[in-house]
């Protein structure tokens, strides 16, 4: 029972670590309405808990290691839930940061020290088990997240995807302190790595801000370049002390184990895959489709159910089915729905509903087993590491499936829009209105091009030209949208059939390290 318990801690720690990566995406514009404040601002409140979330969560295990595991989760749990609330109450922008940031922060603390307490408090023989229930966790909260964030945005207003946290808090706290070991705590107090912590969270803040904020400042300005450079630079270094540190932040002994190396690319890549469906789509869903949040969170839904149907499934299926073929049957699936997605699934809603089930049983498949794989029979230090190793791999992920993904859509709207004006101008021409009529009529179709949320125009009134010319207009405009996130997709796929192949060399099996 009491172990039950313990369990039950960790779970919901890992849970509300990884739901908040992505509960904010559907209700941006939301917050945004209520703050007076824009989405490329705004977008800060979803960056800044990613990247320090990255960058702080292997130093910040090493730090609790030395103090006391327990002690440094239950520290985590009460900064996350300050962190909350700090969120919630938010009036300003900036708060809503500092309530990030220290969110984060707790996160760094949480997840880490919930996966290898959990690991810890099984026997070996129990331990494939314990791993596949944690890593569906995690792969569950991650695509629940934008389906919670919109439901509660809809009904309880958007504070509550903050305030929820806090319930579930005291009663991780409250149970934490009933059934951890405080006093007989986990601790090692081996000197702590401060020179390859330093370099760890420098090379990942600024990879983090490359990948995140190239596209605000440009590929070609120089602070891209200058955080490109630093983060090379802190990285070489990091690598550096590492090989030659007696107790090192990251054992490069890992990436020599063949299961964990494959492992570490399957969890980058799945989790980029699925955040850029859970990102990308409701995008499209309001902001060209013309739908609320709450449909919008209904259509991304299907994807989280999959993956709660299927990644339970998948994690004990691997006693009688080859991991390999688990995983990259899952790439496969994932693969055929980003197919649909990117033909003609988003003219059709129960199409979307398909393409997000088989993105999400796909997803399901390989982050049931994947976490199993990369732990193999590791023990003692190498295991601690793995799992704060694979934590910051799942946030790469994270990190990847927003930069390249938005990137390429506002790359693809750009180019849409392009297309759309100059369609726009040969159907006004074909009009021949007066020369000041048809510029004003252009101006107002560049206007709605450029708004956060293409809706129709109400045509009753005007002439039946120039309402037919304003109809096949818009109707172009939103199919040079919606072809614009359709090619994200397609271009997507061929990585993720090289990924089925990369998946047949898995194996559960360590290879020695």
């Amino acid at each position: 029972m009491k172990k039950r318990m313990i369990t039950g801690v960790f779970v919901l720690g890992i849970f509300i670590c990884m739901l908040d990566t992505t509960i904010m995406n559907v209700s941006l514009p939301n917050i945004g309405l209520h703050l007076d404040v824009g989405l490329d601002k705004l977008s800060w409140a979803l960056n800044i808990y990613i990247i320090l979330f990255a960058a702080l969560t292997i130093p910040l295990t090493r730090l609790a290691e030395f103090f006391g595991m327990s002690k440094g989760f239950l520290f985590g749990a009460i900064v996350f839930g300050i962190g909350s609330i700090i969120s919630a109450f938010a009036g300003t922008l900036m708060p809503l940061l500092l309530g990030r940031a220290i969110q984060s922060i707790g996160a760094g603390l949480v997840f880490p020290l919930a996966m290898t307490l959990a690991i810890r408090i099984v026997a070996d023989r129990d331990r494939t088990h314990m791993i596949a229930i944690l890593g569906v966790t995690q792969g569950l909260a991650a695509a629940l997240g934008p389906t919670i964030g919109g439901v509660v945005t809809q009904y309880m207003g958007w504070r509550w995807i903050f305030l929820i946290n806090v319930p579930i808090i005291v009663l991780m706290i409250s149970m934490g302190l009933l059934y951890l070991p405080l006093r007989q705590d986990i601790q090692n107090r081996q000197s702590i790595d401060l020179s390859g912590a330093i370099f760890s969270t420098i090379f990942l803040s600024t990879l983090s801000l490359v990948l995140m904020q190239g596209r605000v400042w440009g590929w070609h300005n120089w602070l891209t370049y200058l955080c490109a450079i630093v983060s090379l630079l802190s990285f070489i270094f990091f690598i550096m002390i590492e090989r030659v540190s007696i107790n090192p932040m990251v054992p490069l002994q890992l990436f020599k184990n063949r299961a964990f190396a494959l492992s570490a690319i399957v969890i980058v890549f799945s989790n980029l895959f699925l955040v850029a469906t859970t990102v990308i789509l409701p995008n499209y869903f309001t902001n060209v489709a013309g739908m609320d949040t709450l449909q919008a969170s209904f259509l991304i839904a299907p994807i989280s159910f999959s993956v709660f149907i299927f990644a339970p499934i998948a994690g004990f299926a691997k006693s009688h089915i080859s991991v390999r073929w688990l995983i990259s049957s899952g790439f496969l699936m994932m693969a055929v729905g980003y197919l649909w997605l990117g033909i003609n699934a988003l003219q059709s809603v129960w199409q979307v509903i398909i393409a997000g089930i088989l993105i999400g049983s796909g997803y399901g498949m390989i982050t049931g087993p994947i976490l199993v794989i990369a732990a193999g029979t590791l023990q003692g230090k190498l295991l601690t590491a793995s799992q704060s190793v694979t934590g910051v791999l799942r946030q790469v992920g994270i990190m990847l499936a927003v930069a390249l993904f938005v990137t390429g859509l506002y790359s693809g709207l750009t180019q849409a829009q392009r297309h759309a004006n100059s369609y726009a101008q040969e159907q006004v021409n074909d009009l021949h209105l007066p020369k000041q009529d048809a510029a004003e009529m252009i101006q107002k179709v560049q206007t709605k091009m450029k708004a956060s949320v293409f809706a129709p125009t109400a045509t009753q009134g005007l002439p039946t030209k120039v309402a037919t010319a304003i109809s096949r207009i818009e109707k172009e405009t939103t199919a040079q949208y919606r072809h614009a996130f359709e090619k994200l997709y397609l271009i997507a796929i061929p990585f993720m059939l090289l990924l089925v192949i990369v998946s047949l060399f898995l194996t559960d099996k360590s290879d020695g390290v």
